[in-house]
C-alpha cells in the first residue's frame, strides 16, 4: 500500500503550455495535466486504454477517423488502445488521464512529442 499527495510530486513541465504530475503503480498510469488555452499535445497513439477526466476547463479530442470530441468539466473522454488523436486545449484546462497499462515510454521518456 501506498499514499501519494499530487503536491509533493514535481510538475515536469513539457511545454511552455503544458505540465504534469505523474504515478506509475504496477498496472497503471495517472497523470494531473495543466493545459493553458491553445496549448497542443500532437497527434499520437499507444497501446494503452486511456481516460481523460477534465476538472477544469474545455478540451478538443480529434481522431484519424475524422471524429471530433469537445469535453468539458465533469466530462470523461474514453480512448481505445491504438487510436490515433491529438488534443487542444479550448481554455485554461486541468484534470487527470489514466492509463492501462503503464505508460512505458513515459518511463524511458521516450515522450519527445510532448515536449514541443
Amino acid at each position: 500500500m501506498k499514499t501519494h499527495r499530487w503536491s509533493d510530486i514535481p510538475l515536469e513541465q513539457m511545454n511552455p503550455a503544458f505540465g504534469r504530475r505523474v504515478i506509475h503503480s504496477a498496472r497503471m498510469t495517472v497523470a494531473r495535466v495543466i493545459l493553458s488555452k491553445g496549448s497542443v499535445v500532437p497527434r499520437h497513439s499507444h497501446e494503452n486504454e486511456q481516460l481523460s477526466i477534465v476538472e477544469k476547463g474545455v478540451l478538443k479530442f480529434y481522431f484519424d477517423n475524422g471524429e471530433e470530441f469537445t469535453v468539458a468539466a465533469g466530462e470523461v473522454m474514453e480512448i481505445p488502445s491504438h487510436a490515433p488523436h491529438k488534443v487542444e486545449a479550448l481554455e485554461d484546462s486541468e484534470g487527470y488521464d489514466l492509463f492501462a497499462p503503464v505508460r512505458e515510454d513515459w518511463l524511458r521518456g521516450d515522450d519527445s512529442y510532448l515536449r514541443r
